[in-house]
């Protein structure tokens, strides 16, 4: 029998959570997985994940490769590239254990890497770029291996499956960070496998999402003539690579790429006052092509602290709780309860608002 309107729940898109303590101090993954796994009916098992920062304390200094391999003949082919381009300190296979609902896995390996010296040199690069350029070298000609996290001091994990058994699978429990993202995945558009579960990152900055990008193709045409490719059949890879653009390679703040990415309607610029009218026509009409639309809530991660951001009309959820120096993202606000019932203060940030919390002057990164 047809369900009639309002007989079925049709979740609005995916789930996205975040935890940061503002202090530094470390906690495990635990509470993060609790929390996306309160939204489980917003992902249908086809994408799950987390970034987790401050994981790899002992290696801080050294670039945390995860790849993930479709069979032996790329991993070989990849570990010759690494070889020539890195010095490479405990390549191992990243942790896992076998559950009855993560299936299909790939060979799954971790390297903490430094750049070879004198490669670095005669690249005339500096360092983040040499890293950048080599992971996009990998997961562009190596056919088979696909470098999905490449961070100093922090990790993706991600799969094929529900977030609280992503989460299960990598044994998060095990891993502190000061700071945690989660997604649950509902793919509309793009398939669900294994390199198109978010998060997706570029070096130290991750990205998770909920929404749609209508000017996708607009956004990958232009960032595509800087050296990017965008291989992995999912609009949310863009984002991604536009933000290390505009931060690591334009030099803009993260409030500033998200005035970019979100800008004002032409009529609000227009009721500005001078000052402030100038400054978003530069940037509207020198970035154009980055100016993303459609319903979208993002999440960016990096090194020592968080973004949360929302299109321009909010056509997608976000919520926000404080308890102390702890700080709480997610799509729905029973979610951010479930792990701390007594919250200090909880609101919704404005469409095209940018919230970004950083760690305390001196917290431990």
């Amino acid at each position: 029998m047809l369900k009639k309107e309002g007989e079925v729940r049709i979740p609005s898109g995916c789930a996205i959570a975040a935890i940061i303590d503002r202090t530094g101090e470390r906690f495990d993954g635990t509470d993060i997985i609790d929390c996306i796994a309160l939204m489980h009916d917003r992902s249908n098992g086809l994408g799950g994940g987390f970034a987790g920062y401050g994981i790899y304390p002992q290696y801080a200094d050294y670039y945390a490769l995860h790849i993930f391999y479709d069979n032996k003949k790329a991993k070989i082919e990849c570990e010759e590239f690494l070889d020539r381009h890195f010095e490479i300190a405990s390549p191992s296979e990243l942790p896992t254990r076998k559950t009855h609902d993560i299936l299909n896995e790939p060979i799954i390996w971790r390297y903490f890497v430094k750049p070879n010296f004198t490669r670095l040199v005669s690249s005339h690069l500096d360092e983040k770029e040499y890293v950048a350029r080599c992971v996009i070298k990998i997961n562009t000609v190596i056919n088979g291996a696909y470098v999905f996290s490449s961070g100093k001091n922090m990790g993706v994990f991600k799969a094929v499956g529900f977030p609280e058994d992503v989460g299960e699978f990598y044994r998060l429990e095990e891993y502190d960070g000061y700071c945690w993202t989660a997604h649950g995945r509902y793919p509309t558009n793009t398939p669900g496998w294994w390199g198109g579960a978010h998060p997706f990152s570029m070096l130290d900055m991750s990205v998770v999402h909920n929404g749609e990008i209508s000017s996708y193709d607009a956004n990958r045409r232009y960032i595509e003539m800087f050296g990017y490719k965008c291989t992995l059949l999912t609009d949310t890879e863009v984002i991604a690579y536009i933000l290390d653009f505009l931060i690591r390679k334009k030099g803009f703040s993260y409030e500033e790429a998200a005035d970019i990415i979100a800008a004002p309607f032409w009529d609000d610029i227009d009721n500005m006052e001078p000052a402030e009218r100038e400054r978003f026509l530069y940037l509207r009409d020198t970035f154009a092509s980055l100016l993303i639309t459609g319903p979208f809530s993002i999440l960016v991660g990096f090194n020592g602290g968080i973004m949360a951001l929302n299109d321009r009309l909010k056509l997608r959820s976000m919520v926000i709780g404080e308890k102390g120096e702890m700080v709480y993202f997610a799509s729905e606000e029973c979610a951010i309860r479930t792990i701390e019932p007594e919250l200090d203060r909880i609101w919704s940030p404005k469409g095209g608002e940018a919230v970004v919390v950083r760690l305390n002057e001196g917290g431990d990164r």
